[in-house]
């Protein structure tokens, strides 16, 4: 018998960057590349991990913004054009390079993975890789979980608790509708967790969520394993705790494997290097520089000087450092189990982007790890966080502390000098929805359409990307358009809605822009007075609870 086991856990997310009035979005480059990068290339190694037979468990949450740009007939015909432009810049790329033996054999990779990519997505999965995600669940050996309608930063929504509710039961309906199923577990965006919240998942059956290292260990009930077994919460929710040792071995831009001097150098990329009479019809139209995909240089060292990637080094780099990852869990769970009167449990929750995209062998290496963890020791084992609470369903009771991953863990990325002014707007939104929920409980024709519509808008304006791009400083100019287009949106449905003047033309095309959630239940934002006043309690009662 094993004597532990490993949680790998993948959060798989997008914000809402569908732009059908613009012909070439610089942000749709974002899905693009992520699809080619780590979404099919991730199947693909799970398929393949399925055909060879290999016992295996992995957990993905895919948000339902991520899920709705996947899902969309538009975006998918747009990738397709863009697979069609880089297989016709491939081939220029393999002319080009004749004369040089390692750039070609470079050149010649990426036209065939190309078209292993581009024939995977048409025939492979039909176009529908949330699709390909679901039929992976049905095998049981991959575990989705549900997330917040729009990945809103939850902690700092909660003054109106209407906020929450409706963005983890938004969330909830769209994963029930694409799955066909109840999730057993829920991502907290950011891993923004606050006491009360658990409360709010248990009421929609979910069994566990994931907080950052410190959420658990600094609980108001010192946790006897530390974040090797999860806390259940006075609601019975069970929170699991971020292994620190498998983050910093794989997140780490110092100690990471992916800043190995082999891998893949991302920010070297021909859309930047070539002149652009070459390069133009592959990058934006207005001129502006892109990544293409096209990279020849692996990361070398610290300097600018970078040498000539080499498919084969990397390759064995990757395998190396699957097999060193087995080694410390090995290790790790040896000790673990030595001390603790339970099965100890590792969950290494990663950004799913991080695999293939950042860190261009991640696949590769999830690859490798997986069948060595089935194949070469019986140490540890892979789970999903739900079967190890069917195996281990006792654990001891205590509230978590507010706590989020990001900088300084907890709400300073989301919340500072540079995007406080937000949350006013979202406080005042979440307040006039919910009276025009209470006020029009039964709206139907066009003022039913408008009530959904104001919905839709209030929950993109809620998006967290958009205040982490304000405080980063990375495309801070779109974050606050972005806010700002949504909370006007919302504004003027508000006042067509009370005038009983709705603009059919205008709200027509804005629901052919921010079509998400097309099933959408306005009244989640309205509730009777004792519901309501019920959740608030929920929100601020932190009392503490006995261990089990």
């Amino acid at each position: 018998m094993e004597k532990g086991c490993l949680a790998i856990v993948l959060h798989a997310h997008l914000p809402f960057v569908r732009h059908p009035e613009w012909e070439d979005a610089l942000e749709e480059n974002w899905l693009h590349e992520a699809l080619t990068e780590t979404y099919i290339p991730l199947l693909l190694v799970l398929d393949g991990l399925l055909a060879d037979g290999v016992d295996f468990r992995l957990t993905i949450s895919l948000t339902p913004t991520l899920a709705s740009m996947l899902a969309d007939p538009v975006l998918q015909g747009r990738y397709v054009k863009k697979l069609d432009r880089s297989l016709e810049l491939a081939a220029k790329e393999v002319k080009r390079n004749e004369g040089q033996p390692d750039f070609h054999t470079l050149a010649l990779f990426y036209r065939e993975n190309l078209q292993r990519i581009r024939d995977a997505f048409l025939n492979r999965y039909d176009r529908n890789p949330v699709g390909a995600f679901k039929r992976l669940q049905e095998t049981g050996k991959v575990e989705m979980m549900a997330s917040a309608a729009t990945h809103a930063y939850l902690p700092l929504l909660s003054v109106t608790p209407n906020a929450v509710r409706s963005q983890i039961q938004t969330g909830i309906e769209f994963y029930e509708h694409l799955f066909g199923r109840e999730p057993k577990g829920f991502w907290l965006p950011e891993c923004g967790y606050f006491p009360g919240v658990d409360t709010l998942l248990a009421r929609h059956a979910i069994r566990y969520t994931i907080l950052e290292t410190h959420g658990i260990t600094r609980a108001d009930e010192r946790p006897r394993h530390g974040v090797y077994a999860p806390l259940a919460c006075p609601s019975g929710l069970a929170v699991f705790g971020r292994d620190p040792e498998s983050s910093t071995q794989v997140w780490s831009a110092t100690e990471g494997y992916p800043g190995d001097w082999d891998y893949r150098e991302f920010y070297r990329d021909i859309g930047h290097d070539l002149p652009l009479d070459y390069i133009r019809p592959y990058i934006h139209p207005k001129g502006i520089r892109t990544d293409t995909g096209f990279k020849y240089f692996r990361i070398t060292g610290k300097g600018n000087h970078k040498e000539v990637y080499s498919l084969q080094q990397a390759a064995k780099k990757a395998e190396i450092h699957a097999a060193n990852f087995m080694f410390n869990r090995q290790r790790q769970v040896d000790y673990l189990a030595s001390v603790m009167d339970r099965k100890p449990i590792v969950v290494a929750p990663y950004d799913a982007e991080l695999f293939g995209h950042w860190w261009f062998e991640g696949p590769r290496w999830l690859d490798h790890l997986i069948r060595k963890i089935d194949s070469e020791q019986d140490t540890l084992r892979l789970v999903t966080p739900s079967e190890y609470l069917d195996e281990s369903p006792a654990h001891q009771k205590a509230t978590p502390t507010s706590s989020s991953w990001g900088g300084r863990g907890y709400n300073e990325t989301w919340l500072n000098e540079k995007n406080d002014w937000i949350y006013g707007q979202l406080h005042q939104g979440a307040i006039r929805m919910e009276r025009l929920a209470g006020k029009y409980a039964r709206a139907n024709g066009l003022k039913l359409r408008a009530l959904k519509q104001a919905a839709r808008e209030l929950l993109l304006a809620q998006a967290s990307d958009w205040a982490f791009m304000i405080s980063s400083g990375s495309m801070a100019e779109y974050g606050e358009k972005r806010t700002k287009e949504h909370m006007e949106r919302l504004n003027r449905l508000e006042q067509d809605i009370e005038r009983g003047e709705i603009d059919v033309a205008w709200l027509s095309r804005v629901e052919r822009q921010d079509n998400i959630f097309p099933k959408i239940d306005y009244r989640v934002f309205g509730e009777t007075p004792a519901d309501l006043e019920r959740e608030r309690q929920a929100l601020v009662d932190i009392r503490p609870s006995n261990p089990a």
